[in-house]
This record gives C-alpha cells, structure tokens and sequence, in this order.
C-alpha cells in the first residue's frame, strides 16, 4: 500500500473511505451506497420476494394501524413524529394517512442520509397528503441526534423502521440507543423495528438474491468512490458474498477480489493492493430474539412498553420508554 499525505479529508465519506481502506482487514460502511443510484437499488430490493423484511413490516403497520396512532397520540399537545432513515416512506405512509385522516395534532420530521430520498419523500407526502405538516432534513443518525434535543416542548414519538439498528454491532447498539433515550422525556416513545432470528436459509436469501440486485447494490459503494473520489476499481472483479452466523445472529456482507489488482484513489492521495480473495467489509445485518432485545434495552436504560409482529414472527416493532 503506497500512501501519500491524504489531501484535506474534508467530508466524512471521504475520510472514512481513507480510513476503512486503509485498515487490514479493509472495510467501507454501507452507509454511503446510498444515493441516486443506491437509493433505487434499494428500492429494487425491497420488492424482491427474498427480502421479506419490507412486506412483515409493511404487514404490522397496516394490522396495527389504530392501535400504534393511540399510542402515539397526546391530546393536550400534539406531538411530533421523528423518523430517522426515512427512505421512500413507503410503509410510514400508511401510518401518515390513518393519522392524518383522522385529524391527529402532529408534524412529521423524517430524517435521511440521502437527500435524493429526502427530496423524493417531500415531493410524494405533498401530492399524496396535502395537508401534512412535513419538516424533512438531510443527515446522518449522531449528527441529527445533538439538533433533536430542542425538540422537547411536547410528546415527541422518534421512529427507525426497516431494522436499521441492524446496522450495528451490540456495543454501537447501546450506544445509540442510550444516545436516543439522552433526547427522550418522561413521555417520549421510541418505534423501533428489529428483524427476529429464523431459519438461517431465509435470512440468507434476502441478502443474496438470484437476481443480483443485491450484488449490484453492495458494489456500488466501489462505484460511488469511482464517481466522486476519483477511484479506479473494476468492479466487476469483485464478488458479493453474504455469511449469516445463526448463533450470534449476525449476517455479514463483503465484496471480496476475484484476482490480485492495485487500485487508486486520487482525491485521497491513496493507492492500495489487493491480493487474490482479499475482502472489503461492507455491512452487517444483526437478527434479534425478545431476549436479545430486552437486554438492550436495559443496558440503554430503555424499557419495553409493548411490541407489534407480523404473522409469521419474522419481524417485530417494540416500543420503548425512558427507563
């Protein structure tokens, strides 16, 4: 490996591209395969019969429509819905609509990495709920978490569907979690989707589908830094591989090189090697039980008020208090 004084790392894509590359073993975070691009691909895996976890979810929205807006109400005050990751809105939608239907006091704030998402999110809610009061912002979970804590004058509902806590490994989980429970008051609530563990062949294919729209989706991060930071990868040389550990629960992505290559990076002043079948992590996608869960809470000072889950138990979505 060949590396130079880095120019200004002056974005954090940009430096912790420098950093995962430059680590052994080599990782990149799949939080920057979203944009354009990555965010259609996904969208693309969503409705892929394998990925069953848009459809659970979308599942026990639609059959605990009523019973979850109750939860949230507060008919003093109002409140406001926090969602961090709101991608397409697809499965809040249905949520949005009972709400805003039903005449409950309440600004929905939905928060995402990809401002392309953003952008799309706002256009759709105009045309298809008019009258919802939106204040969509553009930024990462940490980031957006400090600018939260003014948001404290009535009930605030903070909402992460699609299992993002998944992202995280256990100790980054309860750092995150505590980070949450730092912003919540006495009658704040926390809905929060965890994917549960099942049989290992199922979590498996929603991560390697035949088709290869996932394979595209992990490999665009290497085109991402193609794009944006000058890089030179062909990728095509590498393979998308998925493992899945049942006993630990965690399933792991990778794009792993086919054969020996040598690759620049200019914005980054970086060149790398890499060797036959050497691996760059991509992402982790943590399975859960209730006990697994209820020790997070707890260690987060965080408890479990009631759950949601769909009808085959694939999936749940719990709600938390302030311990």
């Amino acid at each position: 490996m060949n590396i130079s004084t880095p120019l200004l790392l002056d974005t954090s894509f940009k430096k912790e591209v420098f950093e995962g590359l430059t680590a052994f073993p080599k990782y990149l975070s799949s939080k920057y395969i979203y944009d354009a691009v990555g965010d259609k691909l996904f969208q693309d895996i969503m409705a892929l019969p394998e990925y069953y976890l848009t459809n659970a979810e979308f599942e026990i929205l639609s059959t605990h429509t009523q019973a979850i807006a109750e939860l949230f109400k507060d008919s003093a005050e109002g409140f406001d819905l926090i969602e961090l990751g709101a991608g397409d809105g697809k499965k809040t939608k249905v949520l949005l609509k009972h709400l805003s239907e039903n005449n409950y006091n309440f600004v929905y704030k939905p928060i995402d990495i990809s401002e392309n998402a953003i952008n799309d999110l706002k256009s759709s809610l105009s045309k298809e709920l008019p009258d919802l009061q939106v204040d969509a912002e553009k930024g990462m979970y940490f980031e957006v978490l400090e600018r939260l804590q003014q948001y404290n004058s009535r009930k605030k509902v903070l909402m992460v569907l699609g299992s993002n806590i998944g992202n995280l490994l256990h100790p980054r989980a309860i750092e995150f979690l505590s980070k949450l429970r730092g912003i919540m008051n006495e009658d704040d609530l926390l809905f929060m989707g965890f994917d549960q563990k099942k049989n290992p062949q199922t979590i498996l294919d929603a991560y390697n589908d035949p088709t290869g729209v996932t394979a595209a989706f992990n490999k665009n991060l290497l085109h991402r830094i193609n794009r944006e930071l000058g890089g030179n990868f062909e990728v095509d040389k590498f393979k998308h591989w998925e493992v899945y550990d049942p006993e630990s629960g965690t399933a792991k992505s990778f794009l792993v090189a086919t054969q020996a290559m040598k690759v620049e990076i200019k914005s980054l002043n970086l060149n790398i090697e890499l060797d036959p079948w050497e691996t760059i992590h991509t992402e982790i996608s943590q399975k859960y039980t209730d006990k697994v869960v209820n020790w997070l809470a707890r260690e987060s000072g965080l408890e479990i008020e009631t759950s949601f889950t769909d009808q085959s138990n694939y999936y749940k979505d719990y709600v938390f208090r302030k311990k």
